[in-house]
C-alpha cells in the first residue's frame, strides 16, 4: 500500500493534533487485527507534519471532513467522508480511516494525488479535488 506520487516520492500530509493523537491510539490497537493497513497508517503518521493544537488546516483532509477526489484510471469523481471505523457506513459515503482509500486521503491537500494499492493488490492512483469541513461537534471530538 505505498503511498507515492509517480515520481515516487510521498505527498506531504497535514494533520491535526487531535487527529493524530486519536489516529495513533487507532492505529495502535488495529496492529494485530489489520496489521498492513495499521502499519501503513502508523507510517503516515509518523511522516505527518502535525499542526499545534488549536490550529486546523484548510483544504486538507481531515477526519469528518467530506472529499470529492478522481479515480485517476477512470477519470470517475466520489464524494466521501473520512471517518473512524465505528461510524463508517459505506452505504452512506462514509469511509474507515482504516481501509487503504482511508488511509491514503488523510492529510492530503486540494490538488494532490496519490498512488494506492487497494486490498485485492490492485494499484490505484487518486487526486483530491475539493475538501469541506467536518462539523464543529466531529472537529472537537478527540
Amino acid at each position: 500500500m505505498t503511498k507515492a506520487t509517480s515520481g515516487g516520492v510521498k505527498p506531504r500530509i497535514i494533520l491535526t493534533a487531535a487527529d493524530h493523537e486519536r489516529l495513533s491510539v487507532l492505529a495502535n490497537a488495529a496492529a494485530n487485527t489489520i496489521p498492513e493497513v495499521a502499519a501503513e497508517l502508523s507510517e503516515e503518521l509518523d511522516r505527518a507534519h502535525v499542526l499545534p493544537k488549536g490550529r486546523h488546516p484548510i483544504d486538507t483532509v481531515c477526519m469528518g471532513c467530506a472529499v470529492d477526489f478522481r479515480d485517476d484510471m477512470t477519470g470517475r469523481v466520489q464524494t466521501v467522508t473520512l471517518v473512524y471505523p465505528q461510524e463508517a457506513d459505506i452505504s452512506e459515503g462514509r469511509i474507515s480511516v482504516l481501509t487503504p482509500i482511508g488511509t491514503a486521503l488523510i492529510g492530503l491537500t486540494v490538488g494532490k494525488s496519490i498512488d494506492w494499492v487497494t486490498r485485492t493488490g490492485e494499484s490505484k492512483r487518486l487526486t483530491v479535488l475539493q475538501v469541506r469541513e467536518p462539523v464543529v461537534a466531529e472537529r472537537q471530538t478527540a
